[in-house]
């Protein structure tokens, strides 16, 4: 009675799988990057293998999806092109596909196989199909500073600074079979977050994200401006990343985006300081303005406002040259120092510097015609 039973079991279980299938897979959530193919029967025949797969039988590919067949454990059969397609490989032969006469010879063997294993199917055939859109909103920081060296041969700059940056990166998959293979297996479905992807990607972005970004400092830029560079991070990142993501594991990097770059302010300050003393003009309205501090300082000088003001005429004396070459000869000119000028104010006379020591008052050109 085993060896009839089995045989009926075994008959009912050919027949049903005669029926083509309809394999299809609906939008996939954007947290899911692979689930197994959904079987549709109009006919409402429930009693067919889930693993197999009968010859002639269709399957859908939607946009944004790619697809494989594995036949018992190895894949035979890959597509990333979007349409309807017809299986005409399958090791599961239908009545409904081909010719009769050949159809019902590999049958009967199909009824001898399944007999042999008490009839139970002694294959495994299924569809998978993977989300090959980019999977957006992976946020990233930097936990620690990343050194990043700042160089403008311009102005002679070259500094290290300590930089922190936090932005989101776009990933896909662009080789579903290696991901298959080496990433996911044969579940029913793979998410990224449940099955822990975003977290072990997202340590490998922040890993290769600190020589990426010193690379950058060869374009002699400075931090603020790592966001308009953002082209030249993905090369770099992709270079880097390749081994580890796309051929362990068919994964590629996407888009980047850096929203914040923060530098520690006394670093920012000296990087400020060295552009604002490469600008001559700059530089020179800078220092007359700390010599007009210096001679209200002066002027409020405890011991009085005469020596005060002699110690600022002595700068003043030092620095007027370079004054006005930095301002391109704007400064006042220097009185002469051998014949020296008269004060029209206090009336002192021999006066060499550009400011009188007696009243502080300075010295024009007009002052000219009270020279000895």
């Amino acid at each position: 009675m085993g060896l009839i039973s089995a045989g009926l079991v075994s008959l009912n279980s050919v027949l049903a799988d005669q029926w083509k299938e309809y394999f299809i897979c609906d939008a996939m959530p954007a947290d899911v990057l692979m689930c197994r193919g959904e079987k549709r029967n109009a006919t409402g025949n429930n009693r067919g293998n889930d693993n197999v797969i009968s010859n002639g039988s269709g399957i859908v590919v939607n946009e944004g999806q790619a697809m494989i067949i594995t036949d018992q454990g190895k894949i035979v059969e890959f597509c990333a092109e979007a349409g309807k397609f017809t299986y005409d490989s399958s090791s599961s032969p239908s009545i409904f596909t081909g010719k009769l006469g050949e159809n019902l010879l590999a049958i009967f063997k199909e009824l001898g196989e399944r007999f042999a294993y008490a009839g139970e199917v002694g294959k495994d055939q299924r569809v998978y199909y993977f989300n090959i859109k980019d999977m957006l909103d992976n946020k990233f920081g930097t936990p620690n500073p990343i050194p990043f060296r700042v160089v403008d041969a311009r102005i002679g700059l070259d500094i290290d600074v300590s930089l922190r940056c936090s932005g989101t990166f776009t990933y896909k998959i662009v080789d579903p079979m290696t991901f298959y293979t080496k990433r996911c297996g044969n579940r029913k479905e793979f998410r990224r977050d449940t099955d822990n992807l975003d977290a072990a990607l997202k340590a490998d972005f922040i890993s290769a994200l600190q020589p990426c970004v010193g690379k950058l400092s060869a374009l002699q830029i400075r931090p603020s401006e790592l966001p308009l560079h953002t082209a030249e991070l993905e090369t770099v990142m992709k270079e880097a990343l390749n081994a580890s993501w796309t051929e362990e594991q068919g994964i590629s990097i996407g888009k980047i985006s850096i929203t914040t770059v923060d530098v520690p302010k006394e670093q920012q300050d000296k990087i400020t300081e060295a552009q604002m003393y490469s600008n001559s003009a700059i530089a020179g309205a800078h220092l007359v303005g700390s010599l007009g501090d210096a001679m209200v300082d002066a002027a409020n000088n405890a011991n009085g406002a005469v020596n005060g003001i002699l110690g600022v005429n002595m700068m003043a004396g030092g620095v007027g040259g370079t004054i006005s070459d930095l301002l391109g000869g704007t400064a006042a000119p220097a009185a002469p120092a051998a014949a020296g000028w008269t004060c029209p104010t206090c009336g002192k006379t021999g006066v060499t510097g550009n400011f009188c020591p007696n009243c502080g008052d300075p010295f024009d050109e007009k002052d000219i015609e009270w020279m000895d």
